[in-house]
């Protein structure tokens, strides 16, 4: 691949970087959550993928754009969300409420392609994205994923989808599992019976680890 034209070249910022962490896993699971209490935990700055503008605008691109278009726009929301998370680093820690990782599970558990097509229309753009130091990837079982279901005070589209759609959840966490394994970022966490405070702490103890 040729080097982009400098106007499509990623500001870098001098001087340290705090950590950037990403948590990952199907809707319902606990993201946000976590994303709060681990945000509280670190003094960090937290951020969801997609970030505004972009959010605002998702319900209209999911009911309206055919599967290369969507793609696209899910991808325009990861290298904007670089572009916060490179200025956020030069505070303190990040976290994201999902990243990269969910843009290809995610999109290619709705339209029904596999991960690695979805990978390659991404990978032109690897040099943009910001590399997580630890992506930590939520697991639970089925029937802890539908009771935290029942709770979810702010249920949108695709939290309905994943337990209507035929088949959605099966494929969802097959390509999250898929997608993790050839992640070197990737930390798996089973999140039954812990509560988001033992998740944070067991994140906590592995940046530790990391800087030791």
């Amino acid at each position: 691949m040729t080097t982009p034209p400098a106007a499509y070249q990623p500001l870098e910022h001098d001087g340290p970087r705090g950590p950037f962490l990403v948590l990952e896993g199907v809707s319902g699971i606990g993201k946000s959550t976590l994303a709060t209490v681990l945000t509280a935990h670190l003094g960090a700055t937290s951020l969801h993928t997609l970030p505004r503008p972009h959010n605002d605008w998702s319900k209209t691109a999911n009911a309206q754009l055919r599967s290369l278009p969507q793609f696209a726009f899910y991808l325009s929301g990861a290298l904007h969300a670089s572009d916060r998370i490179r200025n956020c680093r030069t505070i303190g820690p990040v976290v994201a409420d999902r990243y990269i990782s969910s843009v290809i599970a995610c999109h290619a558990a709705v339209h029904k392609v596999p991960v690695e097509d979805v990978t390659r229309l991404l990978d032109p753009f690897r040099h943009y994205l910001v590399v997580p130091d630890r992506t930590f990837y939520l697991r639970c079982s089925a029937a802890t994923l539908r009771k935290r279901m029942q709770v979810k005070t702010d249920l949108k589209q695709d939290d309905t989808d994943l337990l209507t759609v035929p088949d959605r959840l099966r494929r969802l966490l097959a390509n999250f599992e898929q997608v993790a394994a050839s992640d070197p970022t990737a930390v798996v966490l089973d999140t039954d019976d812990h509560t988001p405070d033992d998740l944070a702490r067991t994140i906590q103890h592995h940046l530790e680890a990391d800087c030791a």
